[in-house]
């Protein structure tokens, strides 16, 4: 342990937003349970390139008794900071569908028959550059936003669809932001209410453009 600068993070004002973790070049900061942290201490140069990012003021620069910053630790992290899907799934794309907005889409149609559903925040197909080639084939697609509608009525709406059709599965797809976990929360609500047992993944897309399931 030394002393040095580091990054200090006051989560009494952090509000979880996300937007100091792209500026950090080494990767020394996510979101956990809903807040920004250091996820180690050899990861954090201490120069503050996030400084500024942040619109609660929540993040600055201490100086106290840390671990090292290690460029060699920080190299292995960057390199091993990979998506989790790596291969194309080996399933024929789907034919087109439309309306796709959780809000338009009927609850009864024939292409929910049978289906592999994907249940994705609208913001993900943009931050995942592969989100075509690694979670959309294969699936019948409803996008929506839990933040700017009502997470209860997607649940409702949900909660129809799977009564009066046969789905397979359910994938659903969230940004790593804690207003955008509402769609698993939506999913979970509608299975127990549509008394079914229906296959449920789920991942994560980072503000960095990663994704890891959960």
């Amino acid at each position: 342990m030394i002393k040095r600068k580091i990054v200090n993070i006051n989560e009494s004002l952090c509000n979880g937003c996300g937007n100091c973790v792209p500026k950090c070049a080494e990767g020394a900061l996510q979101i956990v349970d809903g807040k920004a942290k250091i996820i180690k201490e050899t990861y954090c140069d201490g120069l503050g390139a996030c400084l500024g990012q942040c619109p609660q003021g929540a993040i600055t620069i201490t100086e106290r008794e840390a671990e090292a910053f290690n460029e060699v630790e920080v190299h292995e992290h960057l390199k091993n900071k990979k998506s989790t899907l790596t291969t194309q799934p080996s399933i024929a794309p789907q034919k087109p569908q439309w309306p796709i907005k959780l809000n338009l889409v009927p609850v009864k149609a024939p292409f929910w028959e049978n289906a592999d559903l994907l249940l994705t925040a609208d913001c993900a197909p943009v931050a995942l550059k592969n989100f075509q080639t690694t979670l959309l084939p294969g699936k019948r697609v409803i996008i929506g936003c839990p933040k700017f509608d009502d997470a209860r009525a997607y649940a409702q709406k949900l909660t129809e669809i799977f009564q009066q059709n046969n789905i397979a599965s359910v994938t659903v797809v969230h940004m790593e932001v804690p207003c955008c976990t509402g769609l698993k929360w939506a999913v979970t609500k509608a299975i127990e209410g549509s008394g079914k047992k229906i296959l449920i993944k789920e991942y994560e897309v980072k503000i960095g453009g990663e994704v890891v399931e959960l």
